[in-house]
């Protein structure tokens, strides 16, 4: 992409990204992608983020291909932080399989750092079934 490609946009990080994401996608996947951000990112500017229930692996996303996927991850990322040098990773934790995270380019450069991370998501999952079997046995329900 030559200097006269890129967008010139003096607001905020995201909506760089966003401009340089509608330059490089195909237009049917930019159009996905607006779909899926556009509330997240209204709701970030609104300042309600808490309420908004959202998840990248759910059900519903199932028509988003993985690479438009990742680019909603890195959007909303760079909405959030302000940054646009996150990356999304892929890292192998044994209990769960293959778990996709978004970090900032040190961190994803960061082997240590990433067994971390590994470490991390690999606690959570223990006590998430270790709260579902609890959930199972009281009769509650268990899709948490």
């Amino acid at each position: 992409m030559s200097d006269s490609e890129i967008p010139q946009d003096d607001g905020r990080p995201v909506d760089v990204y966003l401009d340089l994401l509608r330059i490089r996608m195909d237009t049917e996947d930019y159009r996905l992608l607006m779909r899926v951000v556009e509330p997240v990112l209204e709701a970030i500017d609104e300042e309600r983020l808490s309420s908004l229930d959202f998840a990248l692996d759910s059900g519903a996303n199932d028509e988003l291909p993985q690479e438009v996927r990742d680019e909603v991850a890195l959007v909303i990322a760079t909405a959030v932080t302000g940054r646009l040098d996150n990356e999304v990773i892929e890292l192998d934790v044994d209990d769960t399989g293959p778990v996709r995270i978004v970090t900032d380019a040190t961190t994803a450069s960061d082997p240590v750092r990433l067994g971390e991370i590994a470490d991390y998501i690999r606690e959570r999952h223990r006590q998430t079934e270790e709260l579902r079997g609890i959930a199972e046995v009281s009769g509650l329900p268990t899709d948490f």
